[in-house]
């Protein structure tokens, strides 16, 4: 099992948990909160590309500006959900959603339990942010299958647009 991804947060090095996902595999089904407080799963989704981010919070000046682009990009996505997950309660993800206009991405809250960052290698250990999700990109097809992955080297940096929309494409 490969370890998780290495990455770093203003060129500190960062502990991540779990293995870190590769081109190929099965995407790790999840049981995330939406903004209602609804289960969401993988599942719900089946048929569609996904587009599922990971980002530390929403309250953050990268965070906010990556899951505001992938709501603008995903107008043009026909037949792709794009799901921003981070470990912010849904309460303040449905706030933050409405004072910024974001309505055509799911954000999802992996506040209740650490198995989503650990089945996608993304879960912070130690550290100001223990416990937030590191910021990658995973793109999946209908069949649940990893078609694209980024692990951003360093939390605070973008992460490649261009490559995560042409995988979903």
């Amino acid at each position: 099992m490969k370890r998780a991804a290495a990455v770093t947060l203003k060129g500190n090095p960062v502990d991540l948990k779990g293995r870190a996902l590769k081109v190929g595999d099965d995407a790790p089904e999840f049981k995330l909160q939406d903004n209602s407080l609804a289960d969401i799963t993988l599942a719900s989704s089946a048929g569609k590309i996904r587009i599922i981010a990971t980002i530390p919070s929403l309250d953050t000046s990268v965070c906010a500006l990556e899951t505001k682009r992938f709501n603008d990009e995903a107008k043009n996505l026909p037949n792709v959900e794009v799901l921003v997950v981070s470990m912010d309660l849904p309460f303040g993800a449905k706030r933050w959603c409405g004072a910024e206009g974001v309505e055509t991405i799911k954000t999802l809250s992996a506040h209740r339990c650490t198995d989503f960052g650990n089945d996608y290698g993304v879960l912070i250990s130690g550290g100001p942010l223990d416990r937030c999700l590191a910021r990658a990109i995973f793109v999946v097809d209908g069949a649940g299958k990893v078609t694209h992955v980024e692990y951003v080297s360093e939390i605070s940096q973008h992460p490649n647009y261009e490559a995560a929309l042409a995988a979903a494409k």
